[in-house]
């Protein structure tokens, strides 16, 4: 959907006390969690307001999202 929100916090709400603790705790997590979001805005901020880019661009980007993403999850569940 476009314009949706994917930011960590919306992406695992039953870890917030987790991701904040790291958040606050763990500097490389703060990093990830932090171009994550950066990410997330650019993304949402070019999808709404329909600026034109590339799909493959675009794609790019989302992949870069996903794989941040992955590593977030990760270290949440502790594999990491």
């Amino acid at each position: 959907m476009l314009g949706e929100m994917h930011d960590v916090l919306h992406e695992f709400p039953d870890l917030k006390d987790k991701i904040n603790e790291l958040h606050d705790n763990d500097a490389e997590f703060a990093k990830l969690m932090d171009t994550h979001d950066q990410l997330d805005d650019k993304i949402r901020g070019l999808e709404e307001h329909e600026q034109p880019v590339s799909d493959f661009h675009m794609e790019d980007l989302k992949k870069q999202r996903a794989l941040l993403k992955d590593q977030i999850y990760d270290i949440l569940r502790g594999l990491s």
